[in-house]
């Protein structure tokens, strides 16, 4: 990695020593977290279960007050923190300041009101929108949200309390609607409550009681029986809506989040009775369904949100689409799923493992009984057969007796996989994703009664088109600079940056090609990473190896050995810099590549396609060269205004910015941990370079755990770690200042998350810095990335080219922060890229702590341009 500054030492700071001193590499960093490499970002937004967790605050009274974890010795000389940092970005951007090493630098004490989060996630308050955005093109754009109207009613909520317990909302819902249609007109005064499936029915209007118990009976649909239910409703509380237009108006910060509920319940009951509900959508076959293949059907629906917005309340509509299984016998299920033309005697282990991922969950009806069909959900797949599986029957004095001697002795039914008794059950929900659908609610009876009216009108919004950055380009080339253009740039005529060195490379191939066709990809490849400005060595360590797939461990580590061996021959003194792989024909082993040559070897690889060594043509060669050159620690480009110090806020004064994100494992995985990921800038003031650290965590838990970690050593005592605090320690050792201000983008967070999410992290990036020195509170601006929402931006008029891209999407750069945005709260959707494929989803950017008072336009500005780099 290329590194500003010298050797120079910084002067004495102000309370707390001296500032940070330059000096030799500190030690590599713990094996708890995980490097990631180092690299530029690819384009896109930056970087990206609910789970309770313990409240924090008592443990983070205040940062500055907070007994001070002490380096190690070899650490702390060179990384001992000089004096506190100024609250006021207008102080921090003075030239007097930037004009000396920063680790001379004396400021003000942070103020308390940056110091530590609230004790209490109810004490959060999320920054107010500092205005709205001016830069760029004006334009309108249209968005799936539509207006909602709500006349001022009382609103009483009711606890529901049935018995026996219920096992899926759609009995509930039965025993709901069967209780309205008995007791309606006698008992409710003719309400129409909206039941929300679980424990709570709302209605306009108080019912004539308090508390009263009804008794429902229906035919169960298992052998004709009659069932009785005792159903509980009680008065729990009444509300209305005019703390609600409050909040829309501006006028009442705290959001009546239990008046939104109530509406949107309403707004719900309808499609929740007549179609099948997965999480917040609905589908049915009437609105379309294909089959795909795998035991899988495709059905069609929609997606439904009530919002508070700047307009309103506003409907958000959305198309979904989502799997489920078809109702055949489990054993054609198993051989569709499989591919399989017959079902063998036993599955292999591997083949045991799919399937029980496929049909964890889901519910059967078991046929072995026609009088008495029974449902069952599926908790496993054994990898025993009918005859060895066996169990305890009480009647028979305790005695094992296996599955099919059970079943031949019981029903006379001669049983040769248990799967033979099970058919699936229509609409049980396999994963699957979510796209737009409209519905008509003029003739919903419980939105009439309630007095909402839904616009029928999509909303039109006014949005700006920011301009694209410039880009900087090495001066060697012909073109120096470039403009990109609606979201797209190549590299004709142009040089990266900085392009970085190979010396040592080697490639391998595991898919069935010529030779030839390899060499010459090889050949090429190197050819254009040298034409754009790396510096790369025609001639590989040792020559191309060509394996089986079955052979990719082995082959690996015997190539790797092979190079060590070459270069130690040779008195090479550095390492193997390159791998580059031909991945196999058949898909699937990427992710074991990538774990053994990156976790266990040690070694940068590319990787590559077999169609794409192949049929390479010119612009494929280019993108592989530019990720291999970032990947090597060069720099493709750099943004012309960071290179002039022409970014508000990141330009003036050391800055890092953060990127974080949790990946979870697949439903059905739930032995797997999750994985936490956070990335840093390491190169300011260019923004071009970052730094990743990895840490597994609990299975399914949002929060990051790992981003401050306090471990007790016999001999050190407290030890101070963790991701934030080994990134802060890394952008010194790159940069030799220490940042004055963190920007922190955090992907994959809920709205329901939002404080919890805030009060944990934040402490953890508090204790972080005051790790390193007491009373170091950079201020903080901490913006949540939401991509998986389902708002759409659609451009106003698709006949005018010049407000489109190719694919008929909205142009590059296109920001939204009126209208359909948060009523008070400081958010934008921005749009940074250029559609493909489909409608372009834009990114929602939520700000819930802004310490260094960005601009409207700063932020979006600042998040647009990091797009490009």
């Amino acid at each position: 990695m290329s590194q500003r500054g010298g050797g120079r030492r910084g002067g004495r700071g102000g309370r707390g020593g001296a500032g940070f001193q330059p000096g030799r590499a500190a030690p590599p960093p713990p094996m708890s977290s995980q490097s990631a490499g180092q690299g530029g970002r690819g384009r896109g937004a930056p970087p990206q279960q609910r789970t309770r967790v313990e409240d924090p605050g008592a443990s983070s009274s205040s940062a500055s007050t907070e007994k001070v974890v002490r380096l190690s010795r070899e650490v702390e000389e060179r990384l001992h923190v000089g004096g506190s940092y100024a609250r006021d970005p207008t102080e921090m951007a003075s030239p007097a300041l930037l004009s000396v090493p920063s680790a001379s630098i004396s400021t003000p004490a942070a103020s308390s009101s940056t110091s530590v989060p609230p004790a209490s996630t109810k004490a959060l308050v999320h920054p107010h929108r500092p205005g709205f955005g001016t830069v760029g093109r004006q334009c309108v754009v249209r968005a799936n949200h539509f207006l909602v109207r709500v006349q001022e009613k009382d609103l009483f909520q009711y606890e529901v309390k049935i018995e026996p317990e219920l096992t899926s909302r759609a009995r509930g819902r039965l025993v709901m609607k069967n209780l309205i249609a008995q007791y309606g007109a006698s008992h409710l005064g003719n309400r129409t409550p909206a039941y929300d499936g679980r424990n709570i029915v709302y209605t306009a209007g108080a019912l004539p009681f308090d508390s009263k118990d009804f008794e429902i009976i229906l035919i169960d649909e298992k052998g004709g029986r009659e069932r009785k239910y005792r159903v509980s409703i009680k008065f729990a509380k009444a509300f209305d809506i005019f703390p609600l237009k409050e909040f829309l108006t501006g006028k009442y910060r705290d959001c009546p989040q239990d008046t939104i509920q109530a509406l949107d319940v309403v707004l719900r009951e309808y499609p929740s009775e007549n179609y099948v509900t997965v999480s917040r959508s609905f589908f049915s076959p009437s609105f379309g369904s294909d089959t795909i293949g795998d035991g899988l059907e495709c059905w069609r629906g929609y997606y439904q949100s009530l919002r508070p917005t700047q307009m309103g309340l506003s409907l958000n509509l959305d198309l979904s689409a989502t799997s489920f299984y078809s109702p055949v016998a489990i054993l054609d299920f198993i051989a569709e799923h499989l591919n399989l033309e017959h079902i063998p005697s036993s599955l292999l282990e591997n083949q045991r493992v799919k399937i029980q991922k496929a049909l964890r969950g889901v519910r059967v009806i078991a046929t072995h009984r026609p009088d008495m069909p029974r449902r069952y959900r599926i908790v496993g797949i054994t990898s025993q057969s009918a005859t060895e599986l066996r169990f305890t029957v009480d009647e028979q004095g305790g005695a094992a007796i296996s599955v099919a001697q059970y079943f031949h002795e019981r029903y006379n039914y001669r049983l040769k996989f248990v799967a033979d008794t099970f058919i699936l059950i229509p609409f049980s929900e396999f994963f699957g994703k979510q796209l737009l659908k409209q519905n008509n609610y003029s003739n919903d009876k419980h939105v009439k009664e309630f007095g909402i009216v839904v616009d029928s009108r999509i909303t039109s919004v006014d949005a700006r088109v920011l301009p694209p950055p410039r880009l900087k380009y090495h001066d060697s080339g012909n073109e120096k600079t470039c403009n990109p253009s609606v979201g797209q740039w190549n590299m004709i005529n142009k040089k990266m940056v900085d392009g970085g060195h190979v010396d040592a490379w080697a490639c391998i191939c595991f898919a069935r090609l010529h030779r030839e066709a390899v060499y010459t990809f090889c050949e090429d490849l190197v050819n254009m990473c040298n034409n754009i400005g790396m510096v790369f060595n025609y001639n590989p360590v040792v020559g191309i190896s060509f394996r089986q797939p079955s052979q990719i461990d082995n082959g690996l580590r015997e190539l790797l050995h092979q190079s060590v061996e070459n270069l130690r021959r040779h008195n090479v003194e550095k390492q193997l810099q390159l791998l580059i792989i031909v991945l196999p024909d058949a898909s699937g082993s990427y992710g074991r590549i990538k774990r053994l040559c990156e976790t266990e070897l040690g070694i940068v690889t590319q990787c590559c396609k077999p169609k794409n060594v192949l049929k390479s043509n010119k612009q494929y060669l280019e993108n592989v060269a530019l990720k291999i050159n970032v990947k090597v620690g060069g720099r493709n480009t750099v943004l012309e205004d960071a290179l002039n110090r022409r970014i508000p806020l990141v330009s003036d004064a050391p800055t890092i910015i953060f990127g974080a994100d949790v990946t979870h494992p697949s439903p059905g995985e739930d032995s797997q941990s999750s994985i936490a990921a956070v990335v840093a800038s390491m190169d300011w003031p260019w923004i071009t370079k970052y730094r990743g650290l990895v840490s597994a965590q609990q299975h399914r838990q949002e929060i990051i755990e790992g981003l401050f970690t306090l471990t007790q050593d016999p001999q050190k005592g407290n030890v101070a770690g963790g991701m934030v605090r080994e990134l802060l320690v890394a952008f010194y050792k790159a940069t030799n200042q220490k940042p004055h201000r963190i920007i922190f983008y955090r992907d994959g967070v809920s709205e329901g998350q939002f404080s919890q999410v805030l009060l944990y992290e934040m402490d953890a990036i508090r204790k972080a810095c005051s790790s390193l020195q007491e009373g170091y509170l950079p201020p903080v601006t901490f913006v949540v990335v939401q991509k998986r929402h389902h708002t759409r931006l659609f451009p106003a008029d698709h006949n005018q080219r010049n407000l489109t891209d190719k694919s008929g999407n909205i142009l590059p750069g296109t920001v939204v922060d009126k209208v359909i945005c948060h009523p008070t709260e400081f958010d934008f959707y921005l749009c940074s890229h250029a559609g493909i494929q489909g409608t372009s989803r834009p990114t929602h950017y939520h700000v819930l702590l802004d310490e260094n008072r960005f601009t409207a336009d700063t932020l979006q500005t600042l998040t647009n341009n990091l797009c490009y780099t």
